[in-house]
C-alpha cells in the first residue's frame, strides 16, 4: 500500500512538472501555439501534450484562440504572476530604481534571473522617450546569445559557471564552438570593463549592455541590462555612454538591497 502511494505521488509530481513545461513554452509575444508546436518546444510526446492541454484548458490556464484550434495563455497564470509581483519585496524596491535609470539614459532597463537556458525578466522599465523592444516582465531571452544572459553567467561562482557553460555547449549542437567563442568574448569584456555589450542577440537592430548584480544577504545572482532598438546602432558609442552610468547604478542597487533577506 505504501509503495502504491509513493508511485502515485511520483506520478503526480511528474504531471505537474510537465504541465509547467507546457506553460513555460508560451512567450510574452502572446503568439498562439498548436499541440505540434508545444511538442517541439517541450520535447514531450504528442499524446502527453494532448492530455496536458486538455487539463490546462479545463482549469483556465490556457484557452483556444478565437475561431482556432491553437492555444494561448488563459487568465489563471496571470493571477499567480500578479500575486508574486505584488508580494515580492525586492521588486517593490527595484522597480522605481529601474524607472529612474531608464529615464536617465533613455533606454529600457531589465532585471532578470535564470530559467533553464533562458533569462526571465522579473523587472522591466522603459523611458517614456523610447519605443520598447516588445518586451516586459515575464519575457524570456536566450541565455547564451544575449548580454543579459552572459552577464548572469559571469556573476556566478566559477564552478557553477563552468557547469552551466558545459550544459550550453551540449545543447548548442553544431553551433557550440561559435557560441562558446562569442560567450568568451563577452567574458573578456566583462573582465576588462565590468559590462558586456551584444548587438542583435535577440532582436535585429536591438542592443543590450549588461552586468551581473549580486543582491541581498543570500547573494542572489541576477543581471541588469540597458537596451533599445535603433537602425544600425553604433554599439561602441552606445556602450561608452551607458557603461559608466550602469556601473554606478549597479553598485547603488546592490547597496540598496544589502539587507534584503528574502528569496525570488
Amino acid at each position: 500500500m505504501t509503495g502504491n502511494r509513493a508511485d502515485s505521488g511520483s506520478a503526480n509530481v511528474l504531471t505537474v512538472q510537465r504541465g509547467m513545461q507546457v506553460l513555460r513554452a508560451f512567450r510574452s509575444d502572446r503568439a498562439p501555439l498548436s499541440n505540434a508546436e508545444l511538442v517541439r518546444r517541450t520535447g514531450l510526446p504528442k499524446s502527453t501534450i494532448s492530455r496536458l492541454t486538455t487539463t490546462l484548458l479545463t482549469q483556465g490556464f490556457i484557452r483556444h484562440v478565437p475561431g482556432g484550434r491553437e492555444f494561448e495563455l488563459g487568465p489563471a497564470p496571470a493571477g499567480i504572476g500578479h500575486a508574486y509581483i505584488a508580494g515580492c519585496e525586492l521588486l517593490h524596491i527595484a522597480n522605481p530604481f529601474l524607472q529612474e535609470l531608464a529615464d536617465e539614459l533613455d533606454v529600457s532597463v531589465a532585471l532578470s534571473i535564470r530559467d533553464g537556458f533562458e533569462m526571465l525578466y522579473v523587472g522591466y522599465r522603459a523611458s517614456h522617450k523610447v519605443g520598447t523592444l516588445r518586451l516586459g516582465v515575464g519575457s524570456l531571452l536566450p541565455l547564451g546569445t544575449t548580454s543579459i544572459g552572459r552577464a548572469y553567467m559571469w556573476g556566478l561562482p566559477a564552478q557553477e559557471r563552468e557547469d552551466l557553460l558545459e550544459m550550453l555547449r551540449r545543447n548548442a549542437g553544431a553551433s557550440a564552438d561559435s557560441l562558446m567563442q562569442d560567450i568568451q568574448a563577452s567574458f573578456n569584456e566583462l573582465k576588462q570593463t565590468g559590462i558586456c555589450s551584444v548587438l542583435a542577440g535577440f532582436q535585429r537592430d536591438a542592443y543590450g549592455i549588461a552586468l551581473p548584480v549580486v543582491v541581498g544577504r543570500k547573494n542572489i545572482v541576477m543581471s541588469m541590462s540597458c537596451g533599445r532598438a535603433r537602425i544600425q546602432p553604433d554599439l561602441a558609442a552606445e556602450s561608452k555612454l551607458i557603461a559608466p552610468v550602469l556601473l554606478k547604478a549597479a553598485e547603488r542597487f546592490q547597496n540598496l538591497l544589502a539587507d534584503f533577506d528574502g528569496e525570488l
